[in-house]
């Protein structure tokens, strides 16, 4: 049975936490783990310019950065790699494994309209991987 490619549109989270680039990293830290998520998107006036993402906090921390002093400016990525809700989920994994990174931004136009992470993409790969009742093998 052929399975419909799912789209990002589908899997992305349509809750994006969104910081300010002048937030310190001790505000964007509190309102990540509040949320529960590994990465915020950071935004200008309504346009994406960046993303903060756990990884940056550790090396924020790392460099003995002061979360209280530090902006999120000074450690987030920008200009990050992004995607659109029509872009299909495997060439998002794709996107995500060459790069090295977990959170995708899901862009229209210049806004973050979604979130996309490497678990989800993985959680939406083991519902269509075919199992041995799809494989066409028997047992």
């Amino acid at each position: 049975m052929l399975r419909r490619m799912a789209t990002l549109g589908e899997l992305m989270s349509g809750d994006v936490l969104t910081v300010a680039p002048e937030d310190t990293l001790g505000e964007a830290a509190e309102k990540m783990e509040r949320r529960g998520v590994g990465s915020a998107v950071v935004s200008d006036f309504g346009r994406l310019i960046g993303i903060l993402t756990e990884r940056d906090l550790l090396r924020a921390v790392a460099g003995r950065t002061h979360s209280s002093q530090a902006r999120v400016r000074e450690w987030m990525t920008t200009d990050p790699v992004t995607a659109s809700e029509e872009t299909p989920a495997d060439e998002a994994a794709r996107t995500m494994l060459e790069h090295g990174f977990r959170h995708l931004p899901v862009v229209k136009g210049e806004r973050a309209v979604g979130i996309v992470s490497i678990r989800d993409v993985a959680r939406w790969s083991m519902d269509v991987a075919p199992g041995p009742a799809d494989s066409g093998e028997s047992s």
